[in-house]
């Protein structure tokens, strides 16, 4: 596919469109599209547990019909204005054996500028069926987003997954209790003295009866920045941020694993798009002690360099770099792809207002800790925590930071975070500014039953 002739096309056909409106012949719309033929110039299929996304780019928009039938399940879509072309054949090569919900696709005309797709299925699912308008390096893009039909619950796979380890501490809570009982029980010991039997006490040891510092797993959510549609920043190197972060946070993922007081959630385990308040979310569905996304962001100017951390402002940004940071992140929903129409609206707003002081002091503190980790092996762009409007740290009541671990729009730096030593160097520094920050600030009692 040209895209410079898919540009050129679809302005005549808009110049068409115009002209046809002006003169009245509002009927001939539809026909004009169909005799200019609207081409389709790439399709994705982004496999997830939380849900498959399949994605057709055009360089027009076209209508789009829906039915779901059953026995057996499928999902069949018809595109209208649309012949079949090599690039929609495509698609149904893309389908992976291991897709939770999709066993196939089939592609065929099913009349002349109709074009249909028949999804079989694995199981039953809610689709959601959406069109976006142009943006950043994309065109028009038809959107079809396969949920189960019963949501997968987080925490409880969560609960089933750390159920050995948080066992295991219950039990190492309980053997240091029973230290901790025996050693206040002061010892006798019997003594002969000048005068007769002597009754010594032994007194207790401070090693003995120190008591457990933690006495429930903490939950660290891990946000890996971007992925699916929305690829994040991309190098010179072609390196992308989406990529970067991903591997970063399953390295910070293994390292907190082998916590015995601690459990990892991923907001992604893989390459898929998760919109900006379905992270947060995720961490408030599990209950989170600390949500630390992680990003490798770009600036206008290759030889910006250094690590950053962020935290959540009420006031207003703590430069222009952090204002910058913080609008071009709240824009990977319009990369990605969100479904207007069944967001959340309500909830999305009311963590606009929630977030709290509280939480914000906390962050910092955090923030604060995981920095100075990164400042003693790597450059720093800050030496302090910025804050700005991040929609990813509006989480109310879980204290929340971003890490930019380096500038992937600057070549050395690009070079470094597909580094293994250095993106293991990253996330053990992560860790260390974690433990540093729950050392002096336990976590409270659960506040569920997790």
């Amino acid at each position: 596919m040209n895209k410079p002739n898919s540009q050129t096309s679809l302005a005549r056909r808009r110049h068409l469109k115009t002209t046809a409106k002006a003169l009245g012949f509002v009927l001939l719309i539809g026909e004009l599209d169909l005799a200019w033929g609207a081409k389709i110039l790439g399709v994705r299929v982004w496999p997830s547990e939380d849900y498959t996304r399949i994605t057709l780019e055009s360089d027009t928009p076209l209508p789009i019909t829906q039915q779901v039938l059953t026995n057996p399940d499928r999902l069949v879509v018809d595109v209208q204005g649309l012949e079949l072309n090599p690039t929609l054949k495509d698609l149904v090569a893309k389908v992976k054996p291991n897709d939770p919900y999709v066993s196939q696709i089939r592609v065929g005309q099913f009349q002349p500028g109709i074009v249909r797709l028949v999804f079989d299925l694995k199981e039953p699912i809610k689709p959601q069926l959406f069109t976006l308008d142009p943006v950043g390096e994309y065109n028009y893009r038809m959107v079809f987003d396969l949920y189960p039909s019963t949501p997968l619950d987080p925490l409880m796979e969560l609960v089933k997954n750390s159920a050995r380890k948080e066992t295991a501490l219950a039990k190492s809570n309980e053997e240091v209790d029973l230290i901790a009982q025996f050693a206040t029980k002061k010892d006798k010991e019997v003594t002969k003295g000048p005068s007769g039997p002597v009754v010594q006490t032994i007194p207790e040891t401070k090693e003995a009866a120190a008591p457990s510092k933690y006495k429930r797993l903490i939950t660290i959510a891990i946000d890996p920045g971007h992925g699916g549609e929305d690829p994040g920043a991309i190098g010179s190197l072609g390196s992308k941020e989406k990529h970067v972060v991903l591997s970063i946070a399953k390295r910070l993922r293994d390292k907190i694993e082998n916590e015995s007081y601690m459990r990892p959630f991923l907001t992604r385990d893989g390459d898929y798009f998760v919109p900006l308040h379905t992270r947060v979310q995720k961490a408030r569905r599990v209950e989170a002690d600390l949500f630390v996304s992680i990003h490798a962001d770009a600036f206008i100017q290759p030889h910006a360099k250094g690590a950053s951390v962020f935290a959540l402002s009420q006031m207003g940004a703590s430069s222009t770099m952090a204002r910058w940071m913080a609008n071009k992140e709240n824009a990977s929903d319009l990369i990605g792809g969100i479904n207007i129409k069944v967001q959340d609206k309500q909830v999305a707003n009311l963590l606009l207002d929630m977030s709290t002081t509280a939480q914000i002091k906390d962050s910092l503190q955090v923030g604060n800790s995981v920095l100075r980790q990164i400042g003693g092996f790597a450059p720093l762009h800050k030496g302090k925590v910025e804050q700005a409007g991040f929609a990813v740290l509006k989480a109310p009541d879980v204290p929340s930071i971003l890490v930019e671990t380096a500038f992937i729009s600057n070549p050395q730096e690009e070079s470094k975070l597909n580094d293994d030593g250095y993106q293991d160097r990253i996330a053990d520094a992560i860790l260390r500014g974690i433990k540093d920050y729950f050392a002096k600030n336990p976590p409270v009692a659960r506040r569920g039953n997790a």
